[in-house]
């Protein structure tokens, strides 16, 4: 069986969900407290259309209800406009709009947010239309090079045009997600342990603050808001209409998958846990356990990527094997075009790049959108024999808990460039993790019923609480409205700076949803 005949049957056993990664949310989107009201009076949506470049979507109109749509096919919103804005004056005029009118206002890039905190019941401030991307030249700040990137860029675009420049930027396998929210939050991805997370990279960024200036952050200039850009989480300061990546030549790359019986997956997990602590930065690789639906059972694999050759890769990978024991029941290691690599990461293999894009938002996407919910751990050590057991059991009652709903747990691994960076050098505090496990359902239907809602939040939280002993804090970028004490969970402790910053650029909360980083800790 050769990779994709694989990745396909794995992709039908898991209810739809792509074969190296899994992905959630949970709510539909909320404001965190009252609107004060501006001293504009109600809003001239007439007039701010007229003062756009782009396009102003209200209800009514033939294109709103595509325009409403999120990602998370189990959240519904009814914002009372949309603005698709062509220009960094566009989001300046409607961060003024929002502030004089005492409006809601959310800035939307993929329509990702887990918790659905890229729509409102105000104004959604679409930066999509900016998805230029331009790949520069080296120099004294960056000789590997630069790239300018619009913050509405989709990440299927971004590798496909920095790749055609033999250039690559470090970031997530989802196609469809925007770079703002990704790099914002910080931005795990199958080159992180190689050249780090996407917010390591961002050289400079433009942001549109709540007093609707377009301010130039970087390390000399605006250097707060840089700092809190870099996993700070997306719509708490501002609105970023571009970055300045500093980007890396692509390496030689291969591809692996190694599986085992599902009888092996306990000592699997204790092997890896250990092994992605001591693994060449070169390789990174997630350990998922994935239900097949039927109680009892499930799926174990180990996926990646490798920045070097096939001989390497496959030295890399010894010690994983001769931990483990049991003999593998499917084995690759190979190499792959970076772009092809990419795509198959993206569960879009046989597809363009044209093609890896949403039917709701690109004529020529093939991709759907999804209903499902979950949850995060970041892991601090390797969990003993109790705590794989755990593991296992709860993929094992998942098929029971939630019947028809496919999901599992996935562990990213951490480690190399991402934890050679102290968790004071930026917003991004996670930088002593070995790995971050997700755990996720996807629904059978969309939207789910109200009892496949309460039984996958149920098994999320049971899951949760599999991780506690073993576990500090939560992954901002799989946002969660359920998590509790939020705050510290996401930020620990650089959430006081957080604050500190926000009071200071945004003494009035204007940039406000139910987990925006709060005006006091």
């Amino acid at each position: 069986m050769d990779r994709r005949a694989f990745l396909r049957r794995a992709g039908r056993a898991t209810v739809g969900l792509g074969a190296t990664a899994l992905i959630g949310a949970t709510t539909a989107c909320a404001h965190a407290g009252p609107v004060t009201a501006g001293s504009g009076g109600p809003p001239n949506w007439k007039a701010l259309a007229r003062s756009l470049t782009g396009s102003l979507v209200l209800p009514g109109t033939a294109s709103y209800p595509g325009a409403a749509l999120l990602y998370n096919q189990a959240q519904v919103t009814h914002p009372a406009a949309i603005a698709s804005c062509a220009t960094p004056t566009d989001v300046q005029r409607c961060v003024v709009f929002a502030r004089d009118h005492g409006l809601p206002l959310a800035a939307r890039s993929g329509g990702h947010s887990y918790g659905g905190y890229s729509s409102c019941r105000g104004l959604v401030i679409d930066v999509s239309p900016l998805h230029g991307v331009t790949a520069g030249r080296a120099g004294p700040d960056s000789p590997t090079g630069t790239a300018v990137v619009g913050a509405g860029a989709k990440l299927v675009d971004i590798y496909s045009r920095l790749g055609a420049e033999g250039v690559l930027l470090p970031g997530g396998s989802c196609p469809t997600v925007g770079i703002a929210g990704l790099a914002l939050g910080g931005g795990i991805g199958v080159f992180g342990r190689a050249y780090g997370l996407t917010c390591d990279a961002i050289a400079s960024l433009q942001m549109v603050t709540a007093d609707g200036t377009l301010r130039t952050c970087a390390p000399g200039q605006q250097a707060d808001l840089f700092w809190a850009s870099q996993g700070g989480g997306g719509g708490n300061f501002g609105v970023v209409t571009s970055f300045t990546f500093n980007v890396q030549p692509i390496p030689e790359v291969n591809l692996f998958t190694l599986a085992w019986p599902w009888g092996a997956a306990a000592g699997v997990l204790d092997a890896w846990l250990a092994f992605t602590m001591t693994a060449p930065d070169e390789l990174w690789s997630n350990c998922q356990f994935l239900s097949t639906g039927r109680p009892g059972t499930g799926q174990v694999k180990v996926t990646g990527v490798f920045a070097g050759t096939t001989a390497t890769c496959a030295g890399a990978l010894a010690p994983l094997l001769g931990a483990v024991g049991a003999v593998p029941s499917y084995r690759f290691v190979g190499p792959e075009d970076f772009l092809r690599a990419m795509l198959i990461e993206a569960g879009c293999e046989g597809k363009t790049v044209a093609e890896c894009h949403l039917t709701s938002q690109t004529p020529a996407g093939t991709l759907a959108r999804s209903p499902f919910a979950a949850k995060s751990s970041f892991v601090n050590s390797p969990m003993g024999a109790a705590g794989t057991a755990a593991v296992v059991a709860a993929v094992e009652r998942l098929a029971t808990e939630v019947p028809g709903a496919g999901g599992g747990i996935v562990f990213d691994g951490y480690g190399g460039a991402i934890n050679r960076v102290a968790p004071a050098d930026t917003a991004f505090v996670h930088r002593r993790a070995i790995a971050c496990a997700q755990y996720s359902v996807s629904y059978a239907t969309a939207p789910p019923t109200p009892s496949a809602s309460v039984a996958a939040h149920a098994w999320l939280a049971q899951t949760q609480q599999v991780f506690a002993p073993h576990a500090q804090g939560s992954y901002q970028n799989y946002i969660d409205p359920t998590q509790s004490d939020w705050a510290r969970a996401y930020y620990g402790s650089n959430l006081p700076r957080l604050v500190e910053i926000k009071r200071r650029h945004d003494p009035t909360d204007l940039f406000n949803f139910a987990q925006s980083i709060p005006l006091s800790a």
